[in-house]
C-alpha cells in the first residue's frame, strides 16, 4: 500500500519543492500558555514544548535580521460572544477569554516592539484579521510558519497563505500537537500540498543567507 501511495503522489508531482522568495517573514502562531499548562483542557503536552523552544530560537534570529516577526493571538470576548460556532463547537476556547491566564503568551517568547500581534477569534491566521493586508503592504513573499498546533490552527493559516499566494514554509520542528499521529499527518499533507517543510536549522540559515548580498555591498 506505501508503495502504491507513493507512486499515486509522484505522478501528481506532490511534495514538489518551491523557489523560495526574498522577503520573508515568520508567523508564530498562537503559542498561548493554554497549550502547556498542564491543567489547562488544551494542554498539548511534549508536542507543543518541543516547538516552543524552536520558536524561542528562531524568533531572536529573526528579528537580528531584520526579518518581519508576527506573532497571533487568540482572544474572545468573556463568554465567547464573538467566537461563533467555533467558539460553541470547542467549550475549551474558553481557555482564550479576555483576562484569562491561559490566554496569554507562553514564556520564553515574548513581544517587542518591533513585532506585529495579530488577533483572531477562528482558526486561520488571515480569517477575519489584517495579516493579508500587512503582508501586503510589507511586500512579503515568503511565510515561514511556526506555532500550534499542528492539525489545526496551524494547517488552517497554511492552505490560506498559499491561496494569497505566497510561498509557504511549515517549520516542522517549530509546530506541535498534543498527539504525534495527527501532527505527522498533516505535515506529510502540508508538504505533499501546500508548503514545504524546514527545520529550525535550515530556517535561520535561509534567512541569514538573505543578509550576504548587502554585507558583501558594504564590504
Amino acid at each position: 500500500m506505501t508503495d502504491a501511495l507513493d507512486t499515486n503522489y509522484a505522478r501528481a508531482g506532490y511534495h514538489a519543492a518551491q523557489t523560495r522568495g526574498t522577503r520573508p517573514a515568520v508567523l508564530f502562531i498562537d503559542f498561548a500558555n493554554a497549550y502547556f499548562d498542564p491543567a489547562a483542557p488544551l494542554y498539548g503536552g511534549e508536542g507543543c514544548q518541543t516547538a516552543l523552544d524552536n520558536a524561542a530560537r528562531l524568533a531572536p534570529a529573526a528579528r537580528r535580521l531584520g526579518i518581519p516577526t508576527i506573532f497571533t493571538e487568540v482572544k474572545y470576548q468573556p463568554g465567547g460572544a464573538d467566537g461563533g460556532a467555533f467558539y460553541a463547537k470547542v467549550p475549551a476556547l474558553s481557555c482564550f477569554d479576555a483576562g484569562a491566564p491561559t490566554q496569554k503568551l507562553q514564556p520564553p517568547l515574548e513581544y517587542t516592539p518591533q513585532d506585529i500581534v495579530v488577533t483572531k477569534q477562528y482558526p486561520s491566521a488571515f480569517f477575519g484579521t489584517t495579516l493579508a493586508a500587512t503582508l501586503h503592504w510589507l511586500k512579503i513573499d515568503t511565510l515561514l510558519l511556526t506555532g500550534v498546533t499542528t492539525s489545526g490552527c496551524v494547517r488552517a493559516s497554511c492552505i490560506d497563505s498559499i491561496s494569497h499566494g505566497l510561498v509557504t514554509l511549515v517549520v516542522e520542528d517549530a509546530v506541535g500537537d498534543r498527539a504525534e499521529e495527527p501532527h505527522r499527518a498533516n505535515l506529510f499533507d502540508m508538504s505533499a500540498k501546500y508548503a514545504d517543510l524546514i527545520s529550525t536549522d535550515d530556517a535561520i540559515a535561509y534567512l541569514e543567507s538573505l543578509q550576504k548580498p548587502s554585507m558583501e555591498a558594504q564590504s
